[in-house]
């Protein structure tokens, strides 16, 4: 018995798509520099991640998941006391 067979493997419409997005305007592509200014589709805070509509996975330390399989590493703000003050 083939069960691999039985499975279709044709695409829809719907995942040749990779945007999520049905917001009026459109939230940012997963390619612009703003992509973390999307609206999240999935929240999960106890495990440290996002989604958002535009296939981005966003994690709590700031680092970044693209739907290409891109990893941005994380980008965290300076603390205070890392900061230059100009005198």
């Amino acid at each position: 018995m083939n069960t691999a067979s039985s499975r279709s493997t044709l695409t829809t419409p719907q995942r040749k798509n990779a945007s999520m997005c049905q917001h009026q305007p459109p939230c940012p592509s997963a390619d612009s520099a703003d992509r973390e200014a999307a609206h999240p589709v999935a929240l999960h805070p106890e495990q440290g991640w996002s989604l958002l509509c535009n296939g981005v996975l966003l994690f709590e330390d700031t680092g970044e998941l693209l739907p290409d399989g891109q990893i941005i590493a994380p980008h965290r703000p300076l603390a205070a006391s890392q900061v230059m003050k100009a005198a």
